[in-house]
């Protein structure tokens, strides 16, 4: 496949009396493209997040990763040390799932309003803190085709507080892939068994990738715990699964 030429801007998503940054990745070249949501981990709309939302626009999406932080830290952008950890989490932890879930969808009717997008299925993909949203985030009508990156928590609890975001597997509306380190210490394995089990229960188009010897932030190749093998494997079933919305 033949890498495409790509634009990339900063938009503004504009919502009553919010207004949500987002960074916006697109072809090049003239054309009808279907529209991928990205979804940050705890550090923001860092270089990670920019590269993923320019590289899955190079494969002939239009991407757009908004800011899930805005309405707590606008701007937040920051690195991987102990202490950028710690600040990621407590901004993370004030989220509310019904905050995220409205942003998302104001990123995918902006994207709606694009004329070079396709209206009948968006995908989504996140990573860490965004890949637990990104289960979330399948539950959209719109969203079609899900990549959700070692989303811890899925089984214990869910932004904001109430029942766990697993409990709403059922609402999932298109395809959704799964993607954890075996040597996760913050996902056990009964918690990857327990996400796949409601998946098959109620017979979610899916499937649930396990990497030996990978661990958390495996796909982010600015993290020590980054994974070449396993990424690579991910990035091409990532293709695959986005290909379902061509």
């Amino acid at each position: 496949m033949t890498e495409q030429a790509t634009i990339t801007t900063t938009v503004n998503l504009l919502q009553d009396n919010i207004q949500v940054s987002a960074y916006l990745a697109e072809p090049k070249e003239s054309g009808s493209y279907s529209g991928v949501v990205v979804l940050q981990e705890i550090f923001g709309i860092n270089v990670h997040i920019r590269e993923v939302t320019e590289r899955i626009a190079k494969l002939g999406y239009v991407a757009i990763a908004p800011a899930l932080f805005q309405r707590i830290a606008p701007g937040f952008e920051t690195g991987y040390t102990p202490e950028d950890i710690e600040t990621g989490r407590s901004y993370a932890m004030q989220t509310q799932a019904s905050e995220l879930l409205s942003d998302i969808q104001l990123a995918i009717d902006y994207l709606k309003n694009l004329p070079q997008v396709k209206k009948d299925g968006f995908g989504c993909i996140g990573f860490c803190f965004g890949g637990h949203v990104a289960y979330l985030a399948a539950t959209l009508p719109d969203m079609k085709a899900t990549a959700s990156f070692y989303g811890a928590g899925i089984t214990s609890r869910t932004p904001g507080g109430g029942a766990p975001t697993v409990t709403r597997t059922k609402e999932i509306t298109g395809t959704l892939y799964a993607f954890f380190g075996a040597e996760d210490a913050s996902i056990p394995g009964e918690q990857v068994d327990e996400i796949a089990t409601e998946l098959e229960k109620y017979k979610i188009p899916h499937r649930v990738f396990r990497y030996d010897g990978a661990d958390h932030g495996f796909f982010c190749d600015h993290r020590a715990s980054y994974n070449p093998k396993a990424a690579a494997d991910a990035w091409e079933q990532v293709k695959q699964l986005f290909g379902q919305l061509n």
